[in-house]
């Protein structure tokens, strides 16, 4: 598996599936044209974009390329990355038909094709095993950032601690948190928020 700091954009979920199986990475989905009216997700990647920088994998056809255009509008000060696969006849075996313009998206490209793109774009990452704890659902639940009725209240107070925008859903927190901060660096990050909490 090779790790990368960057944050990788593709598609949709099947995409991320993909990569998942090959990349320790955080892999953020556009759900296709979704993107273009998803506030939070647009300031999802523009937070990840900042911190770490961006590799943008959508498909290789026309409207892959829209999403590209419009990803580099939304982070027009962060490092991006575009990656390119070949076009590549075929379709995805889950389908019935092929895309419209009959080439393999992210989720029906082969492994080696995938990191020589990657290589090709000039991103190159650590081999690693999978290792240490993250911060998962269940944290933010005993946390009562998720699952309580004032979580919401908790999370948009918790996020303005962290200087986070304060209308992040429990998965886009999620997100964010384990691609900012290290496990233990969360927690103590949530106590201090705590005892800042107390004393006001």
């Amino acid at each position: 598996m090779i790790k990368l700091k960057q944050t990788i954009i593709v598609e949709g979920k099947y995409d991320k599936i993909r990569l998942a199986n090959i990349i320790d990475a955080t892999i953020i989905t556009t759900e296709g044209f979704r993107i273009f009216k998803d506030k939070e997700k647009r300031e999802l990647i523009r937070i990840l974009g900042d911190k770490n920088g961006l590799i943008v994998m959508t498909d290789s056809d026309k409207a892959g390329q829209l999403i590209r255009n419009h990803i580099k509008n939304i982070v027009p000060k962060a490092e991006v990355v575009n990656v390119y696969l070949p076009q590549i006849k075929g379709k995805e075996k889950r389908k019935t038909f092929p895309s419209a313009e009959g080439v393999l998206g992210v989720e029906g490209t082969d492994d080696g094709i995938i990191i020589s793109a990657l290589n090709r774009a000039g991103i190159t990452g650590q081999e690693v095993s999978k290792t240490g704890p993250v911060v998962t659902k269940t944290h933010l639940f005993n946390l009562g950032l998720s699952g309580w009725e004032d979580s919401a209240e908790r999370r948009a107070d918790l996020c303005s601690f962290l200087g986070l925008p304060d209308f992040l859903s429990a998965n886009a927190l999620l997100e964010v948190i384990n691609s900012l901060y290290g496990y233990d660096e969360f927690l103590n990050e949530v106590t201090r928020w705590k005892q800042e909490s107390a004393e006001s």
